[in-house]
């Protein structure tokens, strides 16, 4: 049996190679001849195969051998892509998916026997005849004239990992006599006396085949020893029967060619001092492979949540310093602790930075889910989508990725479904009947920008509106009073759907777009909506890099302070009393000849000691195209703040969403901006049609 992190690296290496067949597969279905496209979804079955081989998970052996063999006869020119074998690949992928499933527990059963025979089939068919392709390039070492045995993964990271210790692997080719009678006995007399000068990690056929004698009249085997080329080969030659023996030394892709078979044995004998004075890629493939360690993500949360700590000493300690100077004034005391306290604010700053980074994830990793959920939703419903991705690289908190998976999900297929048109309609409208579907990220001062953008039918506000009152959201003189963006910003309504009693497996039930902005919001995003009838939509998501330490604005009611995210505070201003209104029983002022709700916080949270003044600062607090006006007592200032969770036992808690450490050892509550909002900017449309 394996052991747990045994089989987490092999979940690992094939979530990899899954993504590596999904990107193959639909770059193969663009360009069906590409070589180097064929070879690396090859290189990527075999590499399943075999660890999945070496598992004990017969069917997702059996089911990626079964790949590996139609890929191979693909390469080779025998069979040739069609739209009908991509289809079945997809398929094989999905199950592969459901296999890896199983293994982690997550999942039933798998059948592959369906799968499996449709690949075979396409296997045991007869040759397409088709014009003559270009072959892969295959790069073979320098005066090979046989087919040498592959190299896959696995074999090449333990050949990287030897070759640092001062190994040399080597093809060996052996030819056995037509006429042996006992082929078992030669192969295992061959086997024995190479392993006692390396260790053999692959042959063809396999190694039981070929101790029983199931080869034709020779094999190959992989060696990994210190020993020299001449001295690999004198030592099989010599052994009865064998006919031939040809040893090649392995040179693996990155490294310098220029060990030629006459200059082995020099190289050989003094391979860690030429290792060291080598120029090339060879040492830094090697410091590569090194340098690079899979880390539990449990681990970087806990290194944030020490980090966050450090933050929070930090600003007692640059408070402790403030206090320290006003009272004993300037001496070599106090600028001693300004310097420990500048270089300690300096060190942290520069932890948490790259921690933050190590806790950064490529999006590429969220956008690769998506070419193939597009191809195959576009192919239900009958329409050409030309899908562009960009910026992938970009980097974004691995909790925040987590997140915004379904809200992207929701947005694309209603691009698709809504948004872009058939090819018919497209053509009737002028269009290219290929609709483009526009998938971006990039970075915005200390946010990361999403866009999702389709140049399909738009929007129609009218149509929207009148929706509206037919779901009895609003009544139509409510309706007729709101501008084009409110009316947009409908569809963010719970329940709301513009599909007319169609209800499929991708819209129509009315729980997209509210999922979107719900999930978006609880991580302190934004969603802003850009139609044009005719010309198509644009969804904008604005995330904060990090949801673990944010700025907020400090203020204080009574003896307590607050803090505001700084993402949700539009402004601050100074009212009097007189700059109050009421609306019925409710107080509003009004900013800019916009009316908005305000409310007292103090009394908003029963605080004891909060006292009303006819003078009072107020933040203007929002989320999405919603204003609250807040009366507060003093506003402290902007700071850096690490969330805290108000633990299971205060659990939550209306009009909070956590808490923080103050420089001075203080407990400071974190407004929910959100839920303030939410609660009190609905009356906001009322004042406005009042």
């Amino acid at each position: 049996m394996f052991s747990d992190i045994e089989i987490g690296v092999f979940i690992d290496e094939l979530e990899e190679k899954i993504q590596v067949i999904n990107d193959g597969l639909l770059a193969l279905e663009r360009d069906e001849g590409n070589p180097d496209i064929i070879q690396e979804i090859f290189r990527a079955a075999h590499t399943v195969k075999g660890s999945s081989g070496i598992m004990g998970y017969q069917n997702m052996a059996s089911l990626t051998h079964e790949m590996e063999n139609l890929f191979d006869k693909i390469r080779h020119g025998e069979i040739h892509v069609n739209s009908d074998m991509i289809n079945v690949l997809f398929e094989a992928l999905d199950t592969l998916k459901a296999l890896k499933d199983e293994v982690t527990g997550e999942g039933p059963a798998v059948d592959t026997t369906a799968v499996v025979d449709k690949i075979r089939s396409f296997v045991q068919g007869d040759p397409v005849v088709a014009p003559e392709q270009p072959k892969p390039v295959v790069v073979q070492p320098a005066g090979a004239a046989l087919d040498w045995i592959e190299i896959g993964d696995v074999e090449e990271n333990v050949i990287r990992e030897a070759e640092l210790r001062g190994f040399q692997a080597y093809r060996i080719a052996v030819d056995i006599a037509q006429d042996c009678q006992m082929k078992n006995v030669r192969a295992f007399l061959i086997f024995e006396t190479l392993q006692q000068v390396g260790e053999i990690i692959k042959s063809s056929p396999a190694a039981e085949d070929i101790q029983e004698g199931k080869y034709d009249t020779g094999f190959q085997l992989v060696l990994i020893t210190k020993e020299d080329t001449d001295r690999i080969k004198n030592l099989v030659i010599t052994i009865s029967e064998v006919t031939d023996a040809r040893v090649e030394p392995i040179v693996l892709p990155g490294q310098e060619a220029a060990e030629t078979p006459a200059k082995v044995k020099e190289a050989s004998a003094a391979r860690a001092e030429t290792r060291e004075v080598k120029n090339g890629t060879a040492e830094t493939a090697e410091k590569k492979a090194v340098k690079t360690v899979r880390v539990d993500v449990n681990k970087l949360d806990n290194l944030m949540n020490l980090v966050g700590e450090l933050v929070i000493d930090r600003t007692r300690l640059n408070r402790f310093a403030e206090i320290f100077e006003s009272r004993f004034g300037s001496d070599d005391l106090v600028e001693a602790i300004n310097e420990i306290s500048n270089h300690l604010g300096q060190v942290t700053g520069d932890l948490q930075e790259q921690i933050m980074k190590a806790r950064m994830l490529p999006v590429a990793q969220l956008f690769n889910r998506f070419p193939r959920m597009v191809r195959d939703t576009a192919q239900k419903l009958g329409k050409e989508i030309d899908f562009v991705v960009e910026g992938k690289e970009t980097e974004l908190d691995r909790n925040v990725i987590e997140v915004i998976g379904d809200p992207l999900i929701h947005l694309i297929r209603n691009a698709i479904d809504h948004g872009i048109e058939t090819p018919q309609e497209r053509v009737a409208a002028g269009k290219s009947p290929t609709g483009t579907l526009l998938l971006k990220a990039s970075y915005a001062e200390s946010h990361i920008v999403i866009t999702v953008q389709d140049d399909g039918r738009g929007m129609d506000v009218n149509k929207i509106k009148n929706k509206a009152v037919e779901l009895g959201f609003m009544d139509r003189e409510a309706v007729d009073r709101l501008s084009d963006r409110e009316a947009l910003n409908l569809i963010f309504r719970p329940g709301f759907s513009t599909k007319n009693n169609e209800v499929s497996d991708l819209s129509g039930r009315g729980v997209g777009m509210d999922v979107v902005n719900t999930a978006i919001e609880q991580i302190n995003g934004t969603v802003e909506l850009d139609t044009k009838l005719g010309s198509g939509t644009r969804f904008t998501i604005r995330l904060p890099l990090t949801l673990a330490i944010i700025r907020a604005l400090m203020i204080t009611l009574g003896n307590q302070v607050y803090a505001f995210p700084l993402t949700n505070v539009s402004e601050t201003i100074r009212i009097t009393d007189r700059d109050i209104r009421r609306v019925g029983s409710n107080e509003v002022i009004v900013v800019r000849d916009r009316i908005l709700p305000l409310v007292r916080l103090g009394r908003l949270f029963n605080c004891p000691d909060y006292q009303e003044d006819t003078k009072m600062f107020v933040v203007i607090i929002g989320s999405g195209e919603k204003r609250v006006a807040v009366v507060v007592d003093k506003l402290l200032g902007e700071q850096e703040i690490v969330i805290k969770s108000l633990g299971d036992y205060l659990g939550q808690v209306p009009g909070l969403s956590g808490a923080c450490i103050l420089g001075d050892g203080k407990v400071a509550l974190i407004v929910d901006v959100r839920g303030l909002v939410k609660n009190l900017a609905v009356e906001e449309a009322t004042y406005a049609a009042g």
